[in-house]
C-alpha cells in the first residue's frame, strides 16, 4: 500500500503491517531505512510460507538471523551498507561450503548452497560483470596515475584497491573483495 505523501518527498513510501517504509528508486540495491530490508524478507517470508516453498523460507530465516544477529552484536539498528555487508558475508560463507562439498564429493549440498546463493543475492544490488570490473580498475589506475605522476606498481596494489571499492559503493555495485584483488593484480602486472 502506496502512502499518501510519496508523491511530495520523492520517495516510494510503502506501509507494511502499519510501518512506514521509503524506498528509492532503484529496484535492485534499494535505498532504505534502517530496518526496511527486514520488513521486506518477512513479507516474502510470508508469501514463501504460503506457498509451502520450504527451501526459500528456510533461506530467508537464515537471512532474518543473520541480520538479526548483526544487530545486537552492534546493538542498533543496521544502516542499509552494514546489511549489504552482512548478505555479502553469507554469499562468502555459502561458495566456501560449495567448494568443500564439491571435493568432499556431496554433490546435493553444494547444490542446496548454491540455490540459497541466489535467494540472498536478490536483496543485494547487481554484481559486476568481468568487463566492467576491469574498465572500472583501468580507470582507477588511470587516476592513480595521473595523481602520483607515475604508473602504480604491485606494492601499490593497496592503492587501487581502495579506489575501485570506492567507485564500486559510488555507483551501487558489488563485486567480491577477491576479483577486485585479481583484476588489479592482473593489470598492474602487465
Amino acid at each position: 500500500m502506496l502512502c499518501d505523501h510519496s508523491e511530495l518527498t520523492g520517495w516510494r513510501c510503502i506501509k507494511i503491517n502499519g510501518l512506514h517504509l521509503s524506498i528509492g528508486g532503484r529496484e535492485r540495491g534499494i535505498l532504505m531505512d534502517a530496518g526496511a530490508l527486514e520488513a521486506i524478507i518477512s513479507k516474502q517470508m510470508i508469501s514463501a510460507l504460503k506457498a509451502h516453498d520450504a527451501e526459500r523460507t528456510g533461506t530467508l530465516r537464515l537471512i532474518m538471523t543473520a541480520l538479526k544477529n548483526k544487530s545486537i552484536e552492534k546493538r542498533a539498528p543496521l544502516t542499509p551498507a552494514e546489511e549489504q555487508q552482512a548478505l555479502a558475508t553469507m554469499i562468502k560463507q555459502r561458495r566456501d561450503s560449495i567448494e568443500q562439498f564439491t571435493k568432499g564429493n556431496r554433490p546435493e549440498l553444494a547444490a542446496k548452497e548454491a540455490a540459497e546463493i541466489v535467494v540472498i543475492e536478490e536483496f543485494l544490488p547487481k554484481a559486476l560483470d568481468e568487463a566492467g570490473l576491469k574498465a572500472m580498475v583501468d580507470e582507477a589506475i588511470a587516476a592513480q596515475t595521473a595523481d602520483a605522476g607515475q604508473t602504480p606498481t604491485p606494492k601499490e596494489m593497496g592503492l587501487v584497491i581502495k579506489r575501485v571499492q570506492a567507485k564500486l559503493q559510488a555507483e551501487g555495485v558489488r563485486a567480491e573483495g577477491r576479483l577486485v584483488s585479481e583484476a588489479v593484480k592482473a593489470a598492474l602486472a602487465s
